[in-house]
């Protein structure tokens, strides 16, 4: 296992339940969700630990796709052990998008918009700034689960045909990755609480206020099929549901774009 070059700064968080997170801040690393990979196969992950990176230079998205880092932005992965993996894993992005939108939420001034969009983004005016990468596995004799979540604060990469959001692009003070690290880890604990007291229904609730609109134009590309239609709510497992000419489709997995409700 590759081990970082430079001893990290440890941050101890309370959590309502007496415990704490314990947040590792690094200045430079690879891939916050590489390094917690590597430890919880190698048997020496823990519960309720999380690995921020100031700089990262080979982060990663979804579908294996590269989540760019200009700087000043945030990459941050929390290993979930044991018991702190019992959530089951299609579950996570429903609940660590609540976390991260609305730990963000706090930062973004009047008169912009923040949502969720399925399955695992979080758009600023209408404009990715934030993912959601959830990995599982088994370690020495425990099953495991890693949330990787990267959000453009201060920056954003230039990717050919997107276009990205930051947070400085909102104007006034932007809070450094620390602390918005701190404010999504105690979002998570609140979420993680309403979870287990009232089940997946209340994580829909809230993921539908939070998230596009019933009705919005969107595209799904799955595989080498794409179908258009109109978002139609989520499933009592968190499925998508895609209202199309054919009628309600379920869909499981894919990449979805909004589109204008009437393009030219």
């Amino acid at each position: 296992m590759t081990q970082p070059a430079h001893r990290p700064s440890v941050v101890t968080i309370p959590r309502g339940d007496g415990s704490a997170w314990r947040m590792e801040v690094h200045d430079r690393l690879g891939s916050t969700s590489d390094l917690s990979k590597a430890r919880l196969e190698a048997g020496e992950g823990a519960d309720g630990v999380a690995i921020l990176a100031l700089e990262q230079t080979a982060g990663r998205g979804s579908r294996g796709r590269e989540w760019c880092d200009p700087g000043g932005n945030l990459a941050l992965s929390i290993m979930l052990v044991g018991q702190g993996a019992l959530v089951p894993v299609g579950l996570w992005p429903f609940i660590a998008g609540l976390a991260l939108h609305d730990a963000i939420a706090g930062y973004v001034p009047a008169g912009h918009a923040l949502e969720l969009k399925w399955p695992n983004d979080l758009l600023l005016d209408g404009c990715k700034m934030a993912g959601i990468l959830i990995e599982s596995g088994i370690g020495p004799g425990v099953s495991w689960q890693v949330i990787g979540i990267g959000a453009n604060l201060r920056g954003k990469p230039d990717i050919a045909g997107r276009t990205l959001a930051c947070l400085a692009d909102c104007g006034g003070d932007v809070p450094d990755a620390p602390e918005v690290a701190r404010a999504i880890l105690h979002h998570l604990d609140l979420w993680l609480s309403r979870y287990r007291a009232n089940g997946f229904g209340a994580i829909r609730t809230a993921w539908l206020e939070r998230g596009h609109a019933i009705g919005t134009s969107i595209r799904v590309t799955a595989g080498n099929r794409q179908f258009i239609g109109t978002f139609a709510g989520l499933g009592d497992d968190g499925i998508l549901l895609l209202r199309t000419p054919e009628g309600v489709r379920r869909v499981v997995t894919g990449d979805v774009l909004m589109v204008p409700a009437h393009p030219e």
